[in-house]
């Protein structure tokens, strides 16, 4: 946790104003039981009016300058939690926007979302208790014991017995705490995965009757979590109660002791009434410190948890030496194999082959057979395990990410849009894109005749993930984004497939004036879809088994024989 005070430069000013206005209060708080002392020793006992009224008057002032103090300390401490919480936060959306695929399928989407929000907030309390308590309390506390010292040396014996007894509670209940808070954290994590799958996939959970199902997965986690929340809070419970005691029992002592000191001529009343109100003050300086104990386990544990997401390198970075590529857009791929990290068997096999500028290449292959994962090497979401794909004659490794990537118009699979309107949506491939540009995109794609049924048209609205719309809607909206850019290279991740033929249809015939300069790969699970692409590349468990035309592969390869027959009539054939 203490790496993580090194996003609190920017305000090491602040910091030292919060100390000094919180050691000011502990000294206006430490001197008002003296005062009180006084006004008794030497006002309510002697009968001296004037005394009590002199010496009242300053305690107010004391009071009211430590309450000001208290208020500035407050608001300062408060601005310095929340901005570290807003540097630690950009932090890590900005460090975790350049994870490559494999850093998020390590963390997963639930756990970043966790260490992002939950975690960095459990940190910024733990900040600003820290920041009045961890420096208040050791100063009460060393404060009060010397003043009580100064008040009769003796009873601080009774003291003296008290704090270990003090300590050895709080250390104990701490040890107890530590690996509890690590667990619950764990446990919200699990939590926030199980409520995050039922709310995405609730229309599938509903149309397969699974609604019970989910009630119990949920039930399961939650119930998981609660009994370590309890198990957690049966332990704080406890320590009150504990705590409590402990100070009235000194309390009773100090009383006891300091009567017979009185009796005995050594101690007038009036320090006895300080010395209890410092003991108080020590006792409640200690248990201060004991509920910063109880929770700095658990700010700890997200700290740890922050830090592992901060020190995760990502795999895919920009080499320190980058070359640019010339304007043109051939891709090729050279002896390539891939494999996820952990997989005994490579999802790609040697792959070979090239695409350029005019042409369409199209793949496709049974489910699980690597096209997916082979269009994503060209925008590099992942790096081959041998071989190289270059573009232009330059290795991917070689190049930028964002000078690769602005190269690419890519389509992925499942159409992804973002909350916004319909423009903003398009625009999301070229932020300067003008109203023509957009419309021109729109009607490329097949989705004007729906934007313009809106009563909104291009200002029309669009809820997460696009739930407001189909899914062919999605798919030609995605597409339209990916137009918008007039990229050198296209890449249809199997985006056609909600589409109906005869929208699909038009599609391509729209995509084939406006991609006519550019490289196209498509990735297609329907023949209609590639029969006129220039090359066709049938993959079959990772490998290719065959390259040509449609026709020259119904000579040649098997597997696309097989595809074609299950989709096609033999005349569709002919």
């Amino acid at each position: 946790m203490i790496r993580m005070f090194a996003f609190l430069r920017p305000y090491r000013r602040a910091i030292g104003l919060v100390l000094g206005l919180i050691f000011l209060q502990s000294l206006s708080e430490l001197y008002l039981p003296t005062l009180m002392a006084d006004i008794v020793n030497h006002g309510i006992v002697t009968g001296n009016d004037g005394h009590i009224w002199r010496v009242g008057g300053l305690m107010l002032l004391v009071s009211a300058a430590g309450g000001l103090f208290s208020v500035a300390a407050s608001y300062h401490s408060s601005k310095v939690s929340a901005g570290f919480g807003r540097i630690v936060r950009g932090r890590m959306f900005e460090h975790v926007e350049g994870f490559s695929l494999q850093e998020f399928d390590k963390f997963g989407t639930a756990s970043l979302i966790t260490r992002t929000t939950n975690d960095i907030t459990q940190v910024q309390q733990v900040l600003l208790m820290m920041m009045r308590m961890m420096v208040s309390a050791p100063m009460m506390c060393i404060g009060g014991i010397i003043m009580a010292v100064s008040k009769d040396p003796m009873l601080s014996l009774v003291i003296v017995c008290a704090i270990p007894v003090l300590v050895l509670t709080i250390v104990s209940i701490g040890r107890k705490a530590s690996p509890l808070f690590r667990s619950l954290q764990a446990k919200t994590d699990k939590l926030n995965l199980v409520l995050r799958e039922h709310l995405t996939g609730v229309r599938v959970i509903r149309a397969f009757n699974r609604a019970g199902h989910e009630k119990k997965r949920f039930d399961l986690a939650s119930l998981d979590y609660t009994e370590t929340a309890v198990k957690v809070n049966k332990i704080l419970a406890f320590m009150m109660p504990l705590m409590m005691l402990i100070m009235n029992l000194t309390s009773i002592a100090i009383i006891w002791f300091g009567g017979l000191r009185i009796s005995a001529g050594h101690m007038q009343v009036g320090d006895l009434m300080a010395f209890l109100q410092y003991a108080m003050q020590i006792m409640f300086s200690m248990l201060m410190l004991s509920m910063m104990f109880v929770m700095i386990p658990r700010a700890s544990a997200s700290a740890a948890r922050i830090n592992e997401v901060l020190d995760t390198k990502p795999e895919i970075v920009d080499r320190p030496s980058v070359k640019a590529a010339a304007r043109g857009g051939r891709i090729v791929f050279d002896r390539v194999t891939f494999r996820y990290p952990g997989a005994e068997q490579p999802a790609l096999s040697d792959i070979s082959f090239e695409a350029g500028p005019g042409e369409t290449t199209a793949i496709i292959g049974g489910t699980g057979s690597g096209k997916s994962t082979l269009v994503s090497l060209i925008p590099r979401f992942y790096d081959v395990e041998s071989g190289r794909v270059t573009i232009d004659g330059i290795d991917v490794r070689e190049m930028t990410q964002e000078s690769l990537r602005a190269k690419i118009g890519f389509v992925p699979q499942k159409a992804a849009l973002f909350s916004g309107t319909i423009r903003d949506n398009i625009r999301f491939g070229k932020e300067d894109a003008t109203d023509g540009e957009i419309r021109r995109a729109a009607e490329i794609a097949q989705a004007a005749a729906f934007i313009d049924e809106k009563p909104d048209g291009y200002d029309s609205v669009i809820s997460q993930g696009g739930d407001n719309l189909s899914g062919g809607q999605k798919q030609r909206l995605s597409i339209a984004r990916a137009l918008v850019r007039k990229p050198e290279i296209y890449v249809f991740d199997d985006s056609f497939s909600a589409l109906d033929f005869k929208t699909d249809a038009n599609l391509r015939a729209a995509l084939r004036q406006e991609t006519r300069n550019a490289t196209v790969i498509i990735v297609a699970q329907r023949v209609s879809t590639i029969r006129d692409a220039d090359r066709i590349i049938v993959l079959d468990e990772g490998k290719i088994a065959g390259i040509g035309t449609h026709h020259e592969l119904l000579e040649t390869s098997d597997v696309y024989r097989e595809i074609v027959s299950s989709q096609l009539t033999e005349e569709e054939i002919a």
